[in-house]
């Protein structure tokens, strides 16, 4: 730790030196990119290097970095694009199990299929091996970070650290029994004991997961809001993704918006993360924003449930800590955020009927440094900067797709897909390199994902024709 903090303290100085200096030891270096750094000032090093040490960057800057560092292993960038991993902040990742089914028009969606589905399938073993798919997904696009809401979040743990990525994962709370809980509110002491388990782990950040205002209680909320200040651990909760939230809360007699409807019970915080907000007014923002709780966007999966467009840039412009999100895989069948980056700014764009706004640099903004203020975790990843954690991601810009690259956050928004990441680098472990996973096999987790796709199959099929002949099942 001592050696840690001398080789930080050295690298601060160094910063602002141009003269030659004695060589220092690093774990892993980066070279020959163009460094987006998203810092304060945006700055970008064009032919750039990033030095790290362990978990740690200790050093960001032009090539003059290289007569000052030396590292076991250095990485030639080949002028592609280097910045933070990108932050996906809303998901609930198992259900790439499910993802593909339900397509064919089923009214209520969430009701008579997701929830039924969920019913009869879910178990600890596809809840590991959907995580393992979905974070080398993750990985192999470059997000390094997600937050998830969902169920047996140990088993979550366990195969989001076997992949190697950095993850903010609640345990789900809900009124009625679910896979790990017989009871209803049982996931309160799952969470407790998941959040022990895991309080001080260098990757995973637990959290409680209440599932929204209409399907937890008042005195529950109330509750997890105590416990969450107790152990200092941060909330998830889906915040006015339908219109007609305020209607479906108990005891709501005053018809209270659900961010109202929060304040009011006493339980919005700056540890408080809202996903969705898209049926939220100017008294909400201003709600949100005196708490100090950060909102997930998730453009590309509403547009798809037709559940509206949130008024993300008014909250950006406000000063909201927001971050995008791609909700779980079935609700926008994606894990990654490329194509949410032009979702993001072309839905406010139509919103607003102005083309001026949410300009790429914005946007990359909310991917990176935005979903960690929404997350409460700037102080750790979202930027490359001294003494943040070395989450990190490579672009290559060589394929026809990246041809040519003036504007390299334009060329990101708007030209970028999966493919073109090479490298994904979380707490200074290179996770995949050239495109190949390092930590896992996945061969391997296809191929226990298609014994989990062999017994979905038929059920999912009929579940489709009930739902469709009853729209109205368990609404």
């Amino acid at each position: 730790m001592k050696t840690k903090l001398a080789l930080l303290s050295t690298a601060i100085l160094l910063s602002g030196c141009s003269s030659l200096t004695p060589n220092y030891n690093a774990s892993l270096i980066i070279k020959n990119g163009q460094i987006l750094t998203m810092n304060g000032d945006k700055t970008i090093f064009n032919d750039g290097v990033v030095v790290m040490n362990d978990d740690v960057i200790v050093a960001i800057g032009d090539k003059q970095l290289l007569t000052r560092y030396s590292a076991p292993k250095v990485i030639d960038a080949a002028d592609g694009i280097v910045m933070p991993g990108m932050i996906n902040t809303h998901n609930h990742l198992p259900m790439i199990a499910f993802r593909g089914l339900g397509e064919e028009g089923i009214e209520n969606r969430l009701f008579a299929y997701f929830f039924p589905l969920e019913g009869e399938k879910l178990s600890r073993d596809l809840i590991y091996q959907a995580t393992r798919l979905g974070t080398i997904d993750m990985a192999q696009s470059g997000v390094t970070t997600y937050a998830d809401m969902y169920y047996h979040m140990d088993d979550m743990a366990r195969a989001t650290k076997e992949v190697g990525l950095r993850a903010v994962l609640g345990e789900t709370v809900i009124k009625f029994p679910v896979v790990d809980a017989k009871t209803p509110y049982g996931g309160i002491d799952y969470a407790k004991q998941f959040i022990e388990e895991y309080k001080n782990d260098p990757l995973i950040t637990p959290a409680f997961g209440p599932h929204a205002v209409y399907t937890v209680s008042e005195e529950k909320l109330q509750e997890i809001h105590q416990l969450s200040k107790q152990l200092d651990v941060p909330v998830l909760i889906h915040v006015s993704e339908f219109g007609n939230e305020a209607e479906r809360i108990a005891d709501n007699d005053a018809q209270l918006s659900p961010v109202a409807w929060l304040k009011k019970i006493g339980v919005l915080d700056e540890r408080m993360v809202l996903a969705h907000a898209i049926h939220i007014d100017q008294n909400d923002i201003d709600i949100i924003k005196q708490s100090g709780a950060g909102v997930a966007y998730n453009p590309m999966a509403n547009a798809k449930g037709a559940t509206g467009i949130a008024p993300a840039w008014d909250m950006y412009r406000q000063g909201i800590p927001l971050g995008l999100g791609t909700d779980g895989p079935m609700s926008s069948n994606q894990v990654d955020l490329w194509r949410t980056l032009s979702y993001a700014a072309n839905m406010q764009r139509l919103k607003h009927s102005d083309r001026t706004i949410m300009i790429p640099e914005q946007v990359i903004e909310l991917a990176t440094i935005g979903g960690a203020r929404a997350l409460h975790m700037e102080n750790t990843v979202g930027s490359l900067e001294i003494g943040k954690k070395a989450d990190i991601i490579i672009i290559e810009t060589q394929s026809p797709n990246m041809t040519p690259n003036y504007n390299p956050y334009a060329t990101l928004v708007y030209q970028a897909n999966p493919s073109n990441v090479v490298t994904t680098i979380v707490n200074g472990n290179i996770v995949m390199e050239n495109r190949q996973m390092k930590n896992v096999d996945v061969k391997q987790v296809k191929e226990a994902m298609s014994v989990i796709e062999d017994d979905i199959a038929e059920f999912a099929k009929e579940l489709a024709k009930k739902a469709i002949t009853s729209p109205s099942l368990m609404k």
